[in-house]
């Protein structure tokens, strides 16, 4: 599974600034109550991925992923993710700069 997650030109900005300061970074989208919209950024050598987790694609070099579970929930919406003004969840990589990742979605076609 990929192609279903896409990035703005200021998420691709803020990804470069946070690669330049970490090397490669993974993005995992959160499922918990209070960064549920948040991806959560992450160094890829700090980050286990996870037998139930699915590759929704890349990007950047970014991998992008999301749990099986809430896959399922949006398996039927392309996400885009973007940058709003804000802190980064407390252990993502964007946390700290003023600015954040946030996802969006929109419905798409089943597939």
């Amino acid at each position: 599974m990929t192609g279903k997650v896409s990035a703005t030109t200021a998420a691709l900005q803020l990804l470069e600034e946070i690669v330049a300061d970490h090397g490669p970074v993974l993005f995992h989208q959160s499922g918990g109550c209070c960064d549920g919209s948040s991806p959560m950024c992450y160094p890829q050598d700090d980050f286990i991925v996870g037998d139930n987790d699915v590759l929704l694609g890349f990007i950047g070099d970014a991998p992008f992923y999301i749990s099986a579970s809430q896959f399922e929930v949006w398996k039927h919406t392309d996400l885009i993710i973007d940058v709003v003004p804000g802190r980064g969840g407390m252990f993502s990589l964007d946390n700290g700069r003023e600015k954040r990742f946030l996802t969006r979605s929109k419905v798409c076609a089943v597939r």
